[in-house]
């Protein structure tokens, strides 16, 4: 292959990588070397997760939504009734998202500010009772464009700055204040 080639192709290789690949932050912009994620051994021997008791299955007043994306096409709805933020550092809320058809999914999730990481404790059902979530794991949140939901409750209400929210009252203010409830915005 010719020199001025292969220099060439290493080149669009190096362009097309994500800067953050070459940077000490992730996507959300927050320093790397700033938080923990499960696999760090070490950090999650201290911690330790709160009993999560399951809350009332959501009504429609409770329910405010929130900005994902201009390229999302569902709607999503915090609970804002029994939004909570745990002793252990987890913000636990209950999420729906309708579809563009109506249809309508329900979780109670949780998520952790120090980590960057989110839950699901149990999925909705259609008689409005909760089924617990099976072999639900810690796993990360990701600021991508599809499915980004979770990427926007970390980022503009439960961990604002990568630091959990102080009061779960102010959280839920905030979401309403930038949100509609449900009945109004279907």
């Amino acid at each position: 292959m010719n020199p001025l080639r292969c220099l060439s192709v290493m080149l669009c290789v190096l362009l097309a990588l994500p800067a953050y690949a070459f940077d000490e932050r992730d996507p959300f912009g927050f320093r790397r070397d700033t938080y923990t994620s499960d696999a760090d051994e070490s950090a999650n021997q201290e911690w330790s997760e709160d009993e999560a008791p399951l809350p009332p299955y959501p009504e429609a007043r409770n329910l405010y939504s929130f900005y994902v994306s201009a390229t999302a096409t569902s709607r999503f709805f915090v609970d804002t009734q029994h939004l909570d933020i745990g002793k252990d550092g987890v913000v636990r809320y209950t999420l729906m998202i309708v579809s563009p058809s109506g249809v309508k999914n329900v979780s109670y999730e949780g998520i952790r500010c120090e980590t960057r990481q989110k839950r699901t404790y149990a999925l909705g059902r259609p008689n409005n009772a909760w089924s617990k979530a099976r072999g639900a794991l810690w796993t990360p949140i990701r600021n991508e464009t599809t499915n980004r939901y979770h990427a926007a409750l970390f980022l503009d209400f439960f961990c604002p700055d990568g630091i959990i929210a102080a009061k779960a009252e102010d959280v839920r203010k905030a979401i309403r204040k930038a949100g509609e409830p449900f009945g109004q915005s279907n």
